[in-house]
């Protein structure tokens, strides 16, 4: 997920974790992967939103969890039995 470079060095000196911070004003949406450049475009055309960008995808492995890529080329997952 982007980050802004303040923000981010912001979370490295408070030792804390951008995605487990609250975030107002972001959308997740999920498309269809041969709709998604046209709803990423769509969204682009909105004040605010210049920015979008795809930020991962829906995968049926493992099921019920959500793995998330670290920038250090690490896995996290989080799904019903926990991390």
């Amino acid at each position: 997920m982007p980050v802004e470079p303040i923000v981010q060095a912001a979370a490295e000196l408070l030792g804390i974790d951008p995605m487990y911070i609250a975030n107002e004003g972001r959308l997740v949406a999920f498309a269809a992967p041969d709709a998604a450049a046209d709803a990423l475009d769509a969204l682009r055309t909105v004040p605010g939103c210049e920015r979008a960008a795809e930020i991962g995808e829906v995968g049926a492995d493992p099921p019920g969890m959500v793995l998330v890529e670290t920038s250090f080329g690490g896995r996290r997952g989080d799904g019903p039995t926990g991390r």
